[in-house]
């Protein structure tokens, strides 16, 4: 089916009403993917994007856990054409090169040896597009501002960018629209994550010195007073850097949010040289307080996916893997009852219960990573019980599949925990810190003055 449009200009023609067994709203990688999916097994799907392809977004390291999806998705060859080799993350450490590279050969069990850092402009795209040739009907620049439900389906409607009204009636609804959580908002299902608020600021940059050899394309992880800072390397002389920190830096910085960036990234021991040489390229890019969670997932005729959901924060590189995760098990879950309506409320529990598990030990770690004591098992990792290799399993994306890894994890929690109960006033201060800025984040949000 060809790619769709919306009509030059709406005038005073009537609104366009459109059916389909399943409506995605929100054109990413877990829009795009739940809907190719779902063509696929032949249902009539239409994906509705609010944006013109290409548009920015952050988000560029992919996990090796995402290359069999996008192999699915018939573009894995496409992905590799436009990204740059990731075998895996260095984070700071004690030895005398300032950092140790986790490497996902590494891995507890076999996953793909490598990712790919992507330009998400150029990755969206791809995966939208490719939608269109497995028999999706997409549309760029409309906007669905609503959704009704009925005992038979849903009614969503909208407008795109010319004026035009659309009514889009299907059986079923999956919500792809991202931090736009549009269900999230309808239905007041959006809670602000209770202990872990953060602020960023982003740009990309040309110049910057990469790692040397095979971990040219890796991404380095680098950490400040409250917070860290991410540099991803891109296709060309590009590099993707950002900063995250608490909302109150940004709040009271004494500058404009570029010299915030820039004092920030030259005072970090073993970052300031690889910028020596370094240029932003493009705007700089701020966002605040973006950890979330809905506290439902699926309705009567709904599922959300990805970043709908939830969102934490993305110092492991999970979000765009687990989208993507998300949305095969919701095209399974959604054409499993579509032709099986009785089973709605089983399917739809097994796919919020996996959904969650797929993201509770990492946001485990997310919450803890800058504590002191976090700090020192990163920069110091030990492979008793191959440990360390069940760690690198997680970063790698394989958050679902088991092989030793979950039982593995739990000792790791509990070495963290023996190592706070070792090191109390350490722990104090991850907690102070951790509270801290939950506090802080509070005070901004009763004086509204939280990072936008």
């Amino acid at each position: 089916m060809p790619q769709a449009t919306a009509p030059a200009a709406a005038g005073s023609m009537p609104e366009v009403a459109i059916a389909a067994d399943v409506l995605v709203v929100g054109g990413g990688p877990a829009g795009s993917a739940a809907a190719t999916l779902l063509a696929t097994r032949g249902r009539k799907v239409v994906l509705v994007e609010k944006d013109q392809h290409p548009r920015f977004h952050i988000g560029e390291s992919l996990l090796p856990m995402s290359m069999p999806i996008l192999a699915k998705l018939g573009v894995l060859d496409k992905v590799l054409g436009i990204g740059v080799r990731k075998t895996g993350a260095d984070f700071p450490s004690t030895n005398s090169a300032g950092y140790r590279v986790f490497r996902f050969t590494r891995s507890l069990n076999p996953t793909w040896p490598h990712a790919v850092q992507v330009r998400r402009d150029q990755f969206d795209e791809l995966l939208f597009r490719n939608a269109a040739t497995h028999g999706v009907q997409c549309f760029e620049n409309l906007n669905v501002s609503a959704m009704t439900e009925a005992a038979n389906g849903i009614t969503a409607v909208g407008k795109a960018s010319t004026g035009q009204s659309y009514r889009i009636e299907s059986t079923y609804l999956i919500d792809a629209t991202g931090r736009d959580t549009l269900l999230g908002k309808q239905f007041h299902l959006k809670r602000r994550h209770a202990t872990h608020q953060s602020a960023a600021l982003f740009a990309h940059f040309s110049g910057v010195q990469r790692r040397s050899g095979d971990d040219a394309g890796n991404i380095s992880i680098y950490r400040t007073a409250d917070g860290w800072i991410w540099v991803i390397p891109l296709p060309g002389d590009v590099t993707s850097i950002g900063l995250v920190c608490g909302p109150q830096t940004l709040r009271h910085r004494s500058g404009d949010s570029a010299a915030l960036l820039w004092q920030t990234l030259r005072e970090v021991p073993g970052l300031s040289t690889r910028l020596e040489n370094a240029a932003v390229v493009g705007p700089l890019r701020a966002t605040g307080n973006y950890s979330y969670r809905c506290r439902e997932v699926t309705g009567e005729r709904w599922l959300m996916v990805g970043d709908a959901a939830s969102f934490v924060d993305p110092v492991f590189s999970s979000g765009v893997h687990l989208a993507l995760q998300s949305a095969v098990e919701a095209a399974e879950a959604v054409d499993h009852v579509l032709d099986r309506p009785q089973d709605r409320a089983i399917r739809w529990r097994a796919y919020a219960k996996a959904r969650s598990s797929g993201q509770r030990h990492i946001e485990w770690l997310i919450l803890r990573f800058n504590t002191p004591v976090m700090r020192n098992l990163f920069a110091n990792p030990r492979n008793d019980w191959r440990l360390e290799e069940a760690l690198i399993s997680l970063l790698a994306g394989d958050f679902h599949r088991d092989g030793g890894i979950h039982w593995r994890f739990r000792v790791f929690q509990g070495i963290y925990l023996l190592a706070c109960i070792a090191s109390p006033l350490q722990a104090v201060r991850g907690l102070v810190s951790r509270w801290g800025r939950s506090l802080q984040t509070f005070d901004s949000r009763q004086h509204g003055t939280g990072a936008q």
